[in-house]
């Protein structure tokens, strides 16, 4: 592994900063206010936020729970003394943020691990696997949520049972406001159980997950459609507050000449539904997906492992079951055969937004996929069904599409599935509908419109599950203040979950005494403040090239054991291709984490301090942050600590 530096062609990273011979640094002399060796700037501790968590787009304090996994933060000990399961432990501290880490462990794209510092050693921290590990030992064990708070009398009334509605519910509860979602289906999920298939989010996982947030106290009324069953006004009457969490359920339609008329172009939202529900058997034998996201790679998958049947009559046709119209026989799965998937995609494969491995699972299983091509027309060979689709290729090297004249061709099929974009269903509520089939969100996810409204997740804006809780997470924040009559308050720049030394403290019986408000000289001993300790988590993010490197070694990641469908057994295949890690496995890449922003005791800063300024807190009065101290008598502000802290924990600024 090599680094890169403005002034130096590369370097190894090594467990020195520089090496022999070197004459340029990447010192800023005039930042550090060197006289000789020393400067008046000594060392403060600063905590930041992990570049990780701040491209998790709920928010989880994954730093924290990875240093919980290894072992560095330790659980707290109850009245016996007895410590804490490490991986309870974890378990709470994950779902602060989100309920759902068995969920998030199969399905998440892990956006936090393309915002991993650990990319600029070797590869990024495994953090899907150890948080796929979290969830499955938390359902094992059967841990609860966190209790629900008090009481307040508020109540607030949850629009779909999606995780969205569920997110919200969960932290609506642990404020204490009761909570009733309603949901047009029998069962709760919504894009996770009509819209994922089951082998990538198996349903006793989905339940096991569900379940827990309905453990809290929220009630629940299926089978209830909000616009269709009861209105919104009922629900505003009803209810102090109204949480719009209806997700995006409807596919956008092929915009293509043929494709209204065709009832074997269907989208891939609809096909889904039909599986996930159990109504689709078996599907065509020609299948043409268009597409290039997850959803996209979802339908081609489905298709292979539906295959097709030769015989079939006219009402058992994929497209009749899908637009509901009627339902397969279980009996006809004994003579599905093979079915030919191609995915079409009007960029270069290489820029589709799917994931790499959803990618790469579709291809195994025998998918084609084509890039470049744009779609001009269905093709029919009836009044109302395709034969085949017309398409161009497209060039793509001026930054923008151009389609190559003379290109236009066929590609034969005998089923379209468009997965090109997603609408909610407003049947009953279309004041709420923005023109494009969604709604329209600020800041702190209020409706704008009208006061006591709330909305987020799909229906804002269809994004990852992940986003969804994100959202939820802001909105439930917004709807407490709300019911409180406060005022909303200012966003931080970084909308975590953030780390409180503050709680850590008075988790393990240390927190600062009452302050009397009486002014004192010398007070750096005095026990009402949290010393030589800044926050700026919600400001700042710590990026690489503020870390120490060179500590690092290179550590291969862990992977998770794949169990591999070729094309010969994709059929009926409905088994989960990703094993959950064990304890041990997720202990060990759980330690490549570099801690980004917080100390991780490694005594750097102990051991390489000239003047033995800096020292370990005592046994009794340590924590997770508070392993380290200075002693400013003996500090000549050499900066060496600071260069030597591997986490970017300690910076020179004291003084200034």
């Amino acid at each position: 592994m090599t680094v890169k530096t403005p002034d130096q062609s590369s370097k190894k990273i090594t467990r020195r900063r520089y090496v022999e011979g070197e004459t340029d640094s990447d010192w800023d002399l005039q930042e550090r206010i060197f006289q000789q060796d020393t400067s008046y700037k000594c060392p403060t501790y600063i905590h930041r936020t992990p570049p990780c968590q701040g491209s998790c787009p709920a928010g989880e304090d994954i730093r924290g729970w990875l240093n919980i996994v290894r072992g560095i933060e330790k659980p707290p000990v109850d009245e016996n003394g007895k410590e804490a399961n490490w991986a309870d432990y974890a378990f709470h501290r994950s779902t602060d943020a989100n309920p759902f880490p068995a969920i998030m462990g199969r399905v998440c794209p892990a956006p936090c691990e393309d915002g991993c510092n650990r990319n600029e050693v070797e590869d990024h921290v495994g953090i899907n696997a150890v948080e796929h590990f979290i969830g499955d030992h938390a359902l094992k064990n059967s841990l609860p949520l966190r209790a629900p708070g008090a009481g307040t009398g508020k109540t607030v009334a949850l629009i779909g049972g999606g995780i969205a509605s569920l997110a919200a519910a969960y932290q609506l509860r642990r404020k204490g406001h009761a909570c009733t979602i309603f949901e047009g289906h029998d069962k709760l999920g919504g894009m996770m159980r009509y819209g994922i298939p089951g082998y990538r989010t198996p349903r006793d996982v989905l339940d096991g997950e569900i379940q827990r947030v309905l453990d809290m106290g929220v009630e629940v009324k299926t089978n209830t459609k909000v616009g269709v069953d009861v209105s919104l006004n009922e629900l505003e009457s009803n209810f102090d507050a109204v949480f719009v969490g209806i997700g995006a359920q409807g596919g956008s339609p092929l915009p293509v000449t043929g494709a209204e008329e065709a009832k074997n172009c269907i989208s891939g939202i609809s096909f889904l539904e039909a599986f996930n529900d159990g109504r689709l058997k078996h599907g065509a034998q020609k299948v043409l997906v268009i597409g290039g996201g997850d959803t996209a790679m979802d339908v081609a998958a489905v298709a292979r492992r539906l295959g097709h049947i030769t015989q079939i009559h006219e009402k058992d046709r994929p497209e009749m079951v899908v637009l509901g119209h009627t339902a397969h026989d279980v009996a006809t799965v004994a003579k599905r055969q093979g079915a030919e998937v191609v995915v079409v995609y009007r960029r270069p494969v290489d820029q589709m937004p799917a994931t790499e491995m959803e990618i790469r699972h579709v291809r195994e299983e025998g998918v084609e996929i084509i890039g470049s091509r744009v779609p001009l027309e269905v093709v029919l060979e009836a009044p109302d069904r395709a034969k085949a689709l017309r398409v161009a290729c497209t060039d793509w090297s001026s930054g923008k599409m151009e389609i190559i004249e003379g290109s236009e061709h066929d590609i034969e099929c005998d089923l379209i599935v468009a997965a090109i974009g997603q609408v909610g269903d407003l049947t009953g509520m279309e004041e709420l509908d923005n023109g494009r089939g969604l709604v329209n969100a600020d800041a702190h996810y209020r409706w704008p419109d009208r006061e006591g409204i709330f909305v987020a997740g799909d229906a804002v804006k269809p994004h990852l599950l992940t986003t969804a809780v994100g959202q939820a997470s802001i909105a439930a924040d917004a709807i407490d203040r709300y019911l409180q009559g406060k005022e909303q308050e200012k966003l931080p720049k970084i909308t975590v979950h953030h780390f409180s030394l503050l709680e850590k403290l008075r988790e393990i019986g240390k927190e600062p005494t009452e302050y009397d408000h009486i002014q004192a000289a010398g007070t750096d001993q005095a026990q009402f403040a949290i010393h030589n300790y800044d926050d700026w988590s919600r400001s700042k993010l710590v990026p690489s090239d503020e870390l120490f490197l060179g500590h690092w070694t290179h550590l291969d990641r862990f992977r998770r054991e794949e169990n591999t469908i070729g094309p010969e057994i994709v059929l009926g295949h409905f088994g989960e291709r990703v094993s959950s890690p064990n304890a041990e496995q997720a202990r060990t890449e759980a330690d490549r984490c570099m801690s980004c922003g917080m100390c991780f005791e490694c005594d750097n800063c102990v051991i390489y301090c000239p003047q033995d300024a800096v020292f370990r807190v005592k046994m009794t009065d340590r924590t997770i942050g508070r392993y380290v101290d200075t002693d400013y008598t003996k500090c000549i502000g050499c900066h060496i600590c600071a260069d030597v802290c591997p986490s970017g924990y300690i910076k020179m600024g004291l003084g200034e």
